[in-house]
């Protein structure tokens, strides 16, 4: 009875104020599990009166447009925030400052286009993060400097061209990053430095077509590289070399390969090395050929030709060396032909002497 007593006034407090908004829904609060569940309810404002004692909130799929300044000063032991599937497109400079023990935040499938330098503020506990599917352009090197715990982080499905030489740069717990389906053309050196402990790099369906030799050699403890999808036509042998991990799965597929004898050889090279694993080698494909060859893959001997040519070339100088010595045995022969052989042997002795 005590119980009951004690759960209602809350009850009756979430939906007063939800009838003041005119809110169609309701939060759902479960008390014993700590668990606020605002999801679907056509809010345009964070709800201001939530158990302070809540540890996840649940604002997916509303109407919010924006996160005012110390809008969770009441809910600071929130663990697991769900904002996603809203349409916020802007967030205060330190807005999430007072959630010191957040560990799970999801902003998905909203309308963000730019992170400021408090992005992070308050969010040295952070585990896990998405941004997927916002609008974001670019990462500066301020946006993420307080993740000092962050082992998940997914941008994927934006529309990020550019990485700063330092965005990452606090980011040495992370495991898994997720930067598919962006406007990536280029990996510069210094852009992933930090991230010592990574173990998944998601690049999948970006516009890369380069990669700078040294630009993977901090990720030590990288397992899987997926880079399908791509504008690579060639690549350097080094550049996957200076991967220097235990093991490390790499993802090829889908690139645009302009197929020569040298691009043959490094993958060649590649394949040897035992550290390595081309997953998708049987199955990259060239570009660059005619109509018949268009489907030629990697593993094709399409420098029959080019070693052919090699083959000719030698031949016609083992060939030509060995016409020569011919040619001369046969002019000593002739001019030795008219003399006596008693002349030939004085000129043979003359020489010895």
């Amino acid at each position: 009875m005590m119980h009951l007593l004690f759960v209602l006034p809350l009850v009756l407090e979430v939906q007063s104020i939800s009838k003041s908004h005119n809110f169609t829904y309701d939060c759902t609060c479960h008390l014993e599990l700590k668990i606020a569940n605002c999801t679907s309810s056509n809010f345009t404002h964070l709800p201001a009166a939530l158990p302070p004692f809540t540890e996840q909130l649940d604002l997916s799929l509303n109407h919010l447009s924006a996160i005012r300044p110390q809008a969770f000063h009441s809910t600071r032991r929130l663990r697991v925030l769900l904002l996603n599937d809203n349409m916020i497109a802007m967030l205060a400079n330190g807005v999430f400052s007072l959630l010191e023990g957040l560990l799970r935040l999801d902003l998905s499938r909203n309308r963000i286009s730019f992170l400021s330098e408090g992005f992070s503020r308050g969010l040295g506990s952070l585990r896990d993060l998405s941004l997927a599917e916002n609008r974001l352009s670019s990462l500066d090197s301020s946006c993420f400097v307080h993740f000092d715990a962050l082992q998940r982080l997914n941008l994927s499905h934006n529309a990020i061209e550019t990485i700063k030489m330092r965005a990452f740069g606090s980011m040495s717990t992370l495991r898994q990053l997720q930067l598919n389906s962006n406007n990536l053309t280029v990996l510069k050196n210094g852009i992933f430095s930090m991230l010592r402990n990574l173990e998944v790099l998601n690049l999948h369906l970006n516009q890369i077509h380069y990669l700078d030799v040294g630009v993977l050699s901090p990720l030590t403890s990288l397992a899987l590289l997926d880079l399908t999808n791509n504008n690579l036509s060639t690549i350097q042998f080094k550049t996957f070399l200076s991967l220097n991990t235990y093991s490390t799965h790499i993802m090829l597929q889908g690139n645009p390969w302009d197929c020569d004898c040298d691009l043959q050889r490094v993958f060649r090279k590649l394949c040897n090395v035992k550290r390595l694993f081309l997953d998708d080698y049987d199955n990259l494909t060239c570009v660059n050929l005619d109509e018949s060859h268009r489907n030629y893959t990697m593993k094709e001997e399409f420098c029959v030709a080019e070693m052919v040519t090699v083959l000719v070339i030698t031949m016609t100088v083992v060939i030509t060396v060995v016409a020569a010595i011919v040619m001369a045995e046969k002019k000593r022969k002739k001019k030795n032909k008219g003399k006596h052989w008693t002349e030939v042997g004085e000129l043979s002795c003359a020489s010895q002497a």
